[in-house]
């Protein structure tokens, strides 16, 4: 199937028009979506996608369409891995939480920029040397790897936010130590100088760009079509800031998804390096010859990539460690909601103070609760911990049961 200058066109005024809503109607005015908002708007994106793959359906090429769905459904298991790395960022800047969507969407702004650099660079590649598929198999296996070791020694991903550009920026550029709304810039004195805000974006767009060196040719191991890995990186990237909220809480129980990413990355590296055999020209393997193998189709690779994440998934949230996470994860978060709450004036909370006080008292007994061995693997900075669930609690003792302060 050749796909027309028509057909990029569309899909791509689609994909600018899909950024650009969310934009105007969501991140322009700064506030932190609700669970239900979330929802709605992540199962729209979903929807959008799933439907641009039937499409392929109607024109009568469901072997692309199949292509498509595998390259989409791995591009979002990688993509919420990468939640993982914003949420540290984020959190290393403690970045307001109602400022964080206009984070998000720069950083999937910037990732759809740089995946589709990759993109054209991988196809070009690919027309001028077939057998770059045994150098996008070798990547692929190496940053399985890099995973795999990671996680069997327990290294974090805290160092993130202080890569050498940070420091770089911090050393050079003019910043402020506060954030101004969610302002890039600001005058201070009557100078102009640079806010946190920048530095948090520039980390996120140097995280995207080496996602990219990981990404694209994991899907080009599904499909060497330009356009359906275009297709299904950008649509894996939209609803992308919409699921960060939705699973926020979530994300870190997911404790065994880079075992499955692993998993996953390491069955398309051999993927590519059967595909590179098959179609040989290296003079050192076979005398340049093809090699006679059995490749891997794409319909078994896309039942392979959704049994691993099915597994991956349930096994991490039904781990005691992930229950455990949770607790204590939930126990710091509203309580450090509710210190946030009580220092405003009651027209200026965003969430109720009773119902947030009562969700940091039930997580705070869960979180008690939780056998000593998980706490101390857990709990980072356990005295600032402890100091966080302390202070709203004695915060919600002096606090009558209708919110308002005590006489």
């Amino acid at each position: 199937m050749d796909i027309s200058p028509l057909v990029w066109i569309v899909t791509l005024v689609l994909i600018i028009g899909l950024l650009l809503f969310d934009f105007v109607f969501h991140v322009r005015k700064a506030h932190t979506p609700t669970i239900k908002e979330a929802a709605l708007w992540s199962a729209f994106y979903v929807g959008v996608a799933l439907l641009f793959g039937l499409g392929f359906f109607a024109l009568g090429h469901p072997e692309m369409a199949t292509e498509y769905y595998a390259g989409y459904v791995t591009e979002k298991a990688l993509s919420v891995d990468n939640l993982f790395v914003f949420l540290v960022i984020m959190g290393s800047f403690n970045v307001p939480r109602e400022y964080q969507q206009k984070v998000l969407l720069f950083g999937i702004v910037f990732a759809l920029i740089a995946r589709s650099v990759f993109i054209f660079v991988g196809a070009g590649l690919i027309s001028l040397w077939s057998d770059v598929f045994y150098l996008f198999g070798i990547i692929l296996l190496m940053t399985a790897g890099q995973l795999l070791k990671k996680e069997l020694a327990g290294d974090s991903e805290e160092d993130e936010a202080d890569n050498f550009i940070i420091r770089f920026a911090r050393r050079h550029l003019n910043t402020t130590d506060e954030y101004h709304g969610d302002k890039i810039t600001t005058r201070v004195d009557g100078k102009r100088m640079f806010t946190p805000m920048l530095l948090v974006m520039i980390a996120i767009g140097g995280t995207d760009l080496l996602f990219a060196v990981d990404s694209i040719p994991a899907i080009y191991g599904l499909t060497q079509e330009p356009f359906i890995v275009f297709a299904a990186t950008a649509f894996s990237l939209m609803g992308l800031r919409q699921l960060y909220f939705l699973i926020d809480g979530l994300l870190d129980r997911l404790i065994y998804l880079s075992y499955g990413l692993a998993l996953i990355l390491g069955f398309i590296g051999v993927k590519l390096m059967i595909h590179a055999l098959h179609e040989n020209n290296l003079g050192f393997i076979n005398g340049g010859d093809d090699v006679s193998v059995v490749e891997i189709s794409t319909g078994l690779s896309l039942v392979v990539i959704m049994a691993v994440l099915a597994v991956t998934v349930t096994a991490s949230l039904l781990a005691p460690k992930g229950r455990a996470l949770r607790a204590i994860q939930n126990a710091e978060k509203y309580s450090l909601r509710y210190v946030d709450l009580a220092g405003k004036d009651p027209e200026d909370r965003e969430f109720n103070l009773v119902k947030t006080a009562e969700q940091s008292d039930y997580w705070t007994g869960k979180a008690q609760a939780v056998p000593e061995r998980y706490q101390e693997d857990l709990i980072a900075h356990r005295e600032h911990y402890l100091a966080t669930l302390e202070k709203a609690r004695g915060l919600r003792a002096g606090v009558s049961p209708d919110g308002e302060p005590k006489a």
